[in-house]
């Protein structure tokens, strides 16, 4: 049970994911939860759902809690930090979830003994199966790792990285769910087209892709190794991977994780030159 008072600034999904993870592996209780946003019906479902605090003001707020969670988009995130900066002091931890905002960005608006852990959560946080890479600033201590690493472990799987690895963290597992869902759309469609109905399609392009995903971890093999298992001499699934090879797709996924990291380093770079 974490014993700190925890803001989350920004009532998003990803906001709620960890409120909700958080209470129901026991880390934290309700009331020592707040969470701030700006539409008063959010905060309000959020008050009758898990029954913790909530505000509209971002700034009382960050005076009451020992862990801040900053959890708004990037876009919005340098407006939110000038607004709480006044509040902000070496005793309480910040964690942020807005991707390619480095940690030097952050120190501008807080100060340079801010104590500071960089995340980099996933959507299937949202039941869960996250996955998420976190990276301490120069003054967070191993204790604030160990309290950002439980906040997010309640929703799912956590690593630690330096942060010149985040934004590649960003584009293989930040936003790789995005090309997932459109491989599992795809499987769905090619299914349709074989002559399966809708909804059976979708159930076994996406219940094939978890469980594969779950063998993947519970054998710890190679991926290379599972491929292989199921092609058989002349059977189906090679001729299949005949087809996905020939069309690119091992190509055209590293690409997809190369420009989304790319992506990632140009917010980054923006918001340094903006602060």
């Amino acid at each position: 049970m974490l014993e700190q008072t925890i803001a989350f600034l920004g009532a998003g999904n990803m906001a709620e994911a960890l409120i909700k993870g958080l209470l129901r592996a026991g880390n934290a209780k309700p009331e020592s939860i707040i969470a701030t946003g700006r539409r008063g019906e959010r905060l309000e479902m959020l008050q009758r759902t898990y029954g913790v605090r909530t505000t509209l003001d971002n700034l009382a707020a960050v005076r009451e809690a020992d862990v801040v969670v900053l959890s708004v988009k990037p876009q919005a995130l340098d407006k939110v930090l000038i607004q709480v900066a006044t509040a902000v002091d070496p005793r309480k931890l910040i964690i942020s979830v807005a991707a390619g905002v480095p940690i030097a960005a952050m120190e501008r608006r807080l100060g340079a003994g801010a104590r500071i852990i960089r995340t980099m959560p996933n959507t299937p946080s949202l039941v869960g199966m996250g996955a998420c890479a976190l990276s301490p600033g120069e003054h967070a201590s191993e204790a604030d790792l160990a309290v950002a690493t439980r906040i997010f472990q309640s929703v799912g799987t956590t690593t630690v990285v330096d942060e010149n690895l985040l934004d590649a963290v960003t584009g293989l597992s930040g936003s790789g769910p995005a090309y997932i869902f459109l491989i599992i759309e795809a499987l769905s469609d090619a299914g349709v087209k074989v002559g399966l109905p809708r909804y059976t399609a979708l159930k076994l392009a996406s219940q094939t892709v978890l469980g594969s995903a779950q063998l993947l971890i519970e054998t710890g093999a190679h991926p290379g190794q599972l491929k292989d298992q199921v092609t058989s001499p002349g059977g189906t699934a090679i001729a299949g991977l005949h087809t996905l090879e020939a069309g690119g797709l091992r190509t055209t996924l590293i690409n997809a994780v190369e420009a989304a990291t790319r992506r990632a380093k140009e917010l980054g770079e923006q918001f340094l030159e903006k602060s």
